[in-house]
């Protein structure tokens, strides 16, 4: 599985750059890997039970922890902390972005949420 070797936070754009050494870079919104937390409290306990997240489109996050060799911490300024991106998580993000950001958008419309779309996809 690819590693990163580097993860670049763009506060500004609230956008967040990783470059693996397998040559592949992805630019990701804070917003959706906000809305993709690997945690409970967005995945739910199994199959079912994720929980549509929603008002996210200002998140940005606040701090980046490493987490041994394998993983980050991405601190929300919501608040949301509990989410931990191993490498082949964040890779996957990278890589299915566009599917997952039209599933996500869906989901939203199907529950009758308007997004304010400032993602750019």
């Amino acid at each position: 599985m690819p590693i990163p070797t580097e993860i670049k936070l763009h506060r500004q754009s609230r956008m967040l750059e990783i470059r693996f050494d397998d040559g592949e870079r992805f630019e990701m919104s804070c917003e959706y890997l906000r809305v993709h937390s690997p945690s409970a409290e967005v995945r739910g306990h199994g199959p079912g039970q994720e929980v549509l997240q929603v008002n996210k489109e200002d998140v940005n996050i606040s701090r980046i922890e490493p987490v041994g060799e394998y993983a980050v911490r991405l601190v929300f300024d919501d608040g949301h902390d509990s989410g931990l991106y191993a490498w082949d998580y964040l890779y996957a993000l990278g890589r299915d972005q566009e599917r997952n950001w039209q599933r996500y958008l869906e989901k939203l419309a199907a529950a009758g949420y308007r997004h304010r779309d400032h993602q750019g996809s």
